[in-house]
């Protein structure tokens, strides 16, 4: 590596330039599919010219997922399709692969990738994107993995719907008070923006639903928020928090904070303020890690196992692999703090995903690489119907006007027209008419009744008989 460098000119040492081999156009590989990594090649896609490098996306989804607005899609005021953007329609300009990148070989430019059907491909490239973004950071909490459910993908959303409103079903149902107390009680561990989010949306749905069933009451339900700091939603002033945390309870929602969950085997909870009780609901947003995908890299990382980047958004050490989004440690230059990192926001992710895909054309050409450099402007947050809070640059709003700014804000944050369009006339439907809340559970396992039919022993029918 250290001789393909040296025969570099100055110019492409210090931008990162790396022609492809035998003039071949070069090869610039994304890993990850997500908003970063499709925000990048669409941005690629417009600005270079035709031939003038290859593009390949590799992710094991061959769609990206807007996650801002899963609380929405969980609690039915947006079709779950109109939040998921097609890669392959999309970057019609690119190649995806539809893989999980097993290992990354910065030594010899190469990295591994396992396909749907299980045979491994190794691919080459001459500049890489590192942007798988993370996954849900789970922690070694007895019965956590049994009866937890994470909150970051629409297959989690969906279902997170479906089983809160099938408790709602069988608890109407049910004459069995220990068993109803169980089937409605709501637990959300996590009070950063996508716990608090999610459990708002989800109970403003089931608010909604209960007046369908003639047996239950609104006040038959137990919402319980969990987080082991001593604030929620640290992302804005505490005021904000305080502001957040008096709208939920107001509504019923009980937010336990300075406190952690000790069990939840078989659906009990066991909490270290001494509260115990059984849930059939468990919801785990306590916090995201990079993607471990990273481990098999021979890349830099920080503690947090992020890739170490510079302000030009290159792996360090390195002048053709770029990182951004959740999986990147990334110095924020607008602090005074020189040690500081930049958050892991979705803010950040998107701005830094365009300075990234400008900066790799601008190591093609020869050109200079700019700096990432943004400060956060602040949090907008929807808390079901009607209901919201926001801080941006210093502003706060609550209420129906942080509702309709946080609606807003990320309408105009989505990546094509067509989603734009599809989620507007989902909302405009809404308005005359009531959200749908009925539990399509057999979505999970679409084969059951077929195979129970399949099983049922008895005598043939007349249609069943031979000749």
């Amino acid at each position: 590596m250290a001789s393909e460098t040296d025969q570099q000119t100055p110019e492409q040492q210090s931008t990162g330039s790396t022609p492809g081999p035998g003039g071949r156009k070069p090869r610039i590989v994304i890993v990850g599919g997500g908003h970063v990594g499709l925000t990048v090649a669409m941005r690629l896609q417009k600005q270079l010219e035709p031939g003038e490098a290859r593009i390949t996306v590799i992710d094991p989804q061959s769609h990206m997922t807007y996650q801002p607005f899963l609380p929405e899609a969980a609690a039915g005021s947006i079709e779950p399709r109109h939040i998921v953007v097609p890669l392959r329609q999309t970057l019609r300009r690119s190649e995806v692969l539809t893989a999980q990148v097993t290992c990354i070989d910065y030594g010899n430019r190469e990295l591994t990738a396992t396909l749907a059907d299980g045979t491994e491909e190794h691919v080459t490239y001459d500049v890489l994107v590192v942007v798988p973004g993370s996954v849900s950071k789970a922690l070694p909490i007895p019965g956590l993995s049994e009866r937890g459910v994470g909150f970051k993908t629409i297959g989690e959303a969906i279902y997170l719907r479906n089983h809160v409103l099938s408790r709602l079903d069988i608890a109407a149902s049910t004459s069995d008070v220990k068993l109803r107390r169980r089937l409605l009680t709501f637990v959300f561990i996590g009070g950063g923006y996508a716990g608090i989010e999610a459990m708002a949306e989800l109970e403003s749905m089931s608010r909604e639903a209960v007046p369908s069933y003639r047996t239950l009451d609104t006040g038959d339900m137990r919402w319980i928020l969990i987080e082991a700091t001593g604030r929620i939603m640290p992302e804005v002033s505490a005021p904000m928090g305080e502001y957040t945390r008096r709208i939920l309870e107001e509504r019923g929602i009980e937010v336990k904070t300075d406190t952690t969950v000790k069990t939840l085997t078989d659906g009990h909870v066991v909490l270290s303020d001494g509260d115990e009780f059984d849930a059939d609901t468990i919801a785990w947003t306590a916090g995201v890690k990079p993607h471990p995908m990273l481990e098999d890299s021979d890349l830099p990382r920080d503690a947090k196992g992020r890739v170490e980047c510079t302000p030009k958004l290159q792996v360090r050490g390195t002048q053709e692999v770029f990182a951004a989004g959740d999986c990147a440690a990334v110095p924020d230059l607008t602090s005074d703090d020189e040690d500081a990192m930049c958050s892991p926001s979705a803010q950040h992710a998107v701005r830094q995903a365009r300075v990234l895909a400008d900066n790799i054309v601008a190591s093609l050409r020869g050109h200079e690489l700019r700096d990432y450099r943004h400060r956060h402007a602040g949090s907008v947050a929807g808390l079901g119907l009607y209901q919201g809070a926001a801080e941006v640059y210093g502003i706060k709003l609550k209420g129906l006007p942080a509702w309709v700014l946080h609606r807003v804000y990320h309408l105009a944050k989505l990546p094509t027209a067509r989603l734009k369009a599809r989620i507007l006339g989902d909302w405009l439907l809404e308005l005359p008419l009531r959200r749908q809340t009925v539990a399509l559970g057999e979505l999970h396992d679409p084969r059951a009744e077929f195979v129970r039919a399949a099983n049922t022993r008895g005598l043939p029918s007349e249609h069943g008989r031979a000749g």
